[in-house]
């Protein structure tokens, strides 16, 4: 009789990351206090907050985006003269600046890179405009190779009186852009040409979120099939689905971030971010202090999960570091960031692990490695 012997196969898991994770704050920037963009580490292990250092004096730099590669920086300068600027990401070192463009509207307070990590997309608020600035290979900005003006204006005469366009962001396949109109309650789709990288408006009509509810900003599922907008005014989400061949959306459902029966009044979403597991979407309550939390079916819809406290004043802008265990949220009122855990079984926030002083936050951006 032939003995096989029996091989005992030891199953490891990976070793937890050590290394702390980089990322950036994004400022309003005043006299005695923030003086730009900040640079500041988590520790994986118990999600501690290292002391913020300037990273790049600028004025305003309100939103930020980093590229794919981890390997430059953009950001706003959020002004009436507003501009972009770009930056290199060395580590252990300031970001180094790069260039300027002029964003040619009036406000800009919306930044991303496309997923092909060939262009990036501004949203001026004041102007009502969404500009594209192709990207050369250092990581520089070229010249903008488009700009949109938006028309129209929505039923809330103190906000809506005309466009505020609020984000641009490239869905996954870089295919399509998709620009967030709080001013008209739409959701513009243009096609980005693969040459020239200027945004081309579809024939197609604009997805429209519900009357008076004023869409800030957007967020993909992983799938590629679902887009998420949270609606500034109303405090809500609404989701869609995505036509893979035309770009176009079909509304889904709209669900409130508070808490039932939660007066609406002097209360807005701010930010909306998906969970690396792509199971969880988190948007966070400004005046309410909070940060809802919704689980993402199969069918792109949405159930909400939790609201759990922020532990800020006024949560404008967060984000969620690359292992999923840890969301960063800026208290623009309360001039501090905390780190609260994650359950990534659940998507349950557990309470802050500690804080750190950073004046006027407004947006978080994490390293992707």
């Amino acid at each position: 009789m032939l003995i096989v012997p029996l091989l005992m196969i030891a199953m490891t898991s990976p070793k937890p990351r050590t290394q702390p994770y980089d990322f950036y704050v994004g400022t309003y920037t005043v006299a005695g206090g923030s003086q730009g963009i900040y640079h500041c580490q988590l520790d994986p292990q118990s999600g501690r907050l290292s002391p913020p250092t300037l990273a790049a004096e600028t004025p305003n730099p309100s939103y930020l985006a980093i590229d794919k590669a981890g390997k430059h920086l953009y950001s706003v300068v959020e002004s009436s003269a507003g501009q972009v600027n770009a930056y290199k990401i060395e580590v252990d070192q300031p970001l180094t600046f790069l260039n300027s463009q002029s964003a040619k509207g009036d406000g800009p307070c919306h930044i991303s890179v496309d997923a092909g990590g060939k262009s990036v997309f501004t949203a001026s608020y004041g102007g009502g405009t969404v500009a594209a600035f192709p990207l050369l290979q250092d990581g520089r900005l070229s010249p903008r190779a488009s700009e949109f003006q938006n028309s129209g204006k929505g039923p809330d005469s103190s906000r809506q009186e005309r466009p505020h366009m609020h984000s641009a962001y490239s869905d996954p396949t870089a295919r399509f852009v998709y620009a967030c109109d709080l001013g008209t309650d739409e959701i513009l789709v243009f096609h980005q040409d693969p040459i020239t990288h200027a945004l081309v408006r579809t024939a197609l009509e604009s997805a429209h979120a519900p009357s008076g509810a004023g869409p800030r900003h957007i967020a993909f599922a992983l799938n590629g099939e679902f887009l998420y907008a949270n609606n500034e005014m109303a405090n809500s989400v609404s989701a869609y689905q995505i036509d893979g061949k035309t770009g176009s959306l079909t509304w889904l459902q709209t669900e409130s971030s508070l808490p039932v029966n939660e007066p609406i009044d002097h209360k807005s979403t701010a930010e909306i971010k998906i969970h690396p597991n792509g199971k969880w979407l988190y948007v966070s309550n400004r005046g309410h202090n909070s940060i809802a939390v919704f689980q993402i079916r199969s069918d792109g819809r949405l159930v909400l999960v939790e609201i759990h406290p922020a532990g800020v004043l006024e949560p404008r802008g967060f984000d969620i570091d690359p292992s999923g265990n840890w969301l960063v949220v800026a208290g623009q009122n309360s001039n501090q960031l905390k780190a609260l855990s994650i359950n990534p079984h659940t998507g349950k926030l557990g309470h802050a692990t500690n804080e750190i002083s950073v004046s006027a936050p407004a947006c978080v951006a994490f390293s992707p490695h």
